[in-house]
């Protein structure tokens, strides 16, 4: 079988799905892990949402916003949960967050060459000087950044989320509480809800005939659904995909915070009792440590056993 414990170990942290159906799903593709992971999904075993493979980092995901709105979250990386609770480390990433809302550095190797404020050394040299300090190794991941429009953050459990949600507010009503108000419940919903698009009309054509195919198979699989015949067969897929858009576009989920109203329509509904408008131009979520794979412990040595 082309495929390791460790392998073995990915999947199972990436999909939520346990053991045995994971080795059975990389036997079946070859050790192929996207494969894999479709094959899980046909079967029923995992979800879209669960494809991210959130394996567990340390360090934390923070936000900066200027007072002339220009906008960042930064995800920083150490080795240790204790050590991402270090105030050196935490004013460090605050730091990095602010440099990035108001330099706009093009890539990250721009922004490690750029000033850290308050010194005559570079945010690579600083970050270099934090890992002797702290002694653990730390690193500046990824970033994002918002020039334009009304942006408001939220960070949730002292940095293991950071959301960035960017609006256009029309004129008259931009400095509302309102409209701040909606932008952080937005936030917290993004955080919660883990959304992967902003509307179903960004999602890309790949993507849902990628869906579209997944559903088919789960429908003709299911005993409940033989010997139904191919047009009954597209309209249950047709509900899976309207399922797919409430559950993966922003606008087209529930509000957290309403009753039974999505959050296309909410907006709409803020906008129109102040009078003006309000719309979603996009967002971003960092989860810390989203994808990162920490050192394998004994639990690739205990699947280890079942492959041989």
């Amino acid at each position: 079988m082309a495929f390791t414990a460790n392998d073995v170990k990915v999947l199972r942290e990436t999909t939520g799905v346990g053991m045995m159906d994971c080795k059975k799903a990389l036997a079946a593709t070859d050790g192929d892990m996207e494969k894999a992971i479709e094959w899980l999904r046909e079967k029923g075993l995992a979800t879209a949402q669960k494809k991210a493979g959130r394996i567990a980092a340390e360090g934390v995901s923070l936000a900066y916003v200027c007072d002339s709105g220009e906008a960042a979250v930064v995800e920083v990386n150490i080795e240790t949960d204790f050590a991402a609770k270090n105030e050196e480390f935490k004013k460090f990433a605050e730091t990095v967050a602010e440099v990035v809302a108001r330099n706009n550095p093009a890539d990250l190797d721009a922004l490690m060459a750029m000033n850290y404020p308050g010194t005559d050394k570079t945010i690579e040299d600083m970050r270099k000087e934090k890992v002797m300090v702290i002694g653990e190794n730390i690193q500046v991941r990824r970033f994002a950044r918002y020039s334009s429009g009304l942006t408001v953050s939220y960070i949730h459990m002292g940095g293991k989320i950071g959301v960035l949600v960017n609006l256009e507010v029309s004129d008259n009503i931009k400095n509302a509480p309102e409209v701040i108000e909606l932008g952080k419940d937005l936030a917290m919903q993004v955080a919660a809800m883990r959304p992967s698009f902003r509307d179903k009309s960004d999602v890309d054509e790949a993507t849902l005939a990628k869906e579209k195919e997944i559903y088919m198979v789960q429908a003709k699989e299911d005993p409940k659904n033989a010997g139904k015949p191919d047009n009954i067969i597209e309209k249950m897929v047709t509900g899976r995909l309207a399922k797919f858009f409430t559950e993966s576009c922003l606008m087209q989920q529930d509000f957290v915070k309403g009753d039974k109203i999505s959050v296309e329509k909410h907006v709409a509904e803020v906008a129109r009792s102040l009078g003006g408008t309000i719309a979603v131009k996009a967002f971003t979520r960092f989860e810390t440590g989203e994808g990162i794979e920490k050192k394998a412990d004994n639990f690739a040595e205990e699947v280890a056993s079942m492959i041989k």
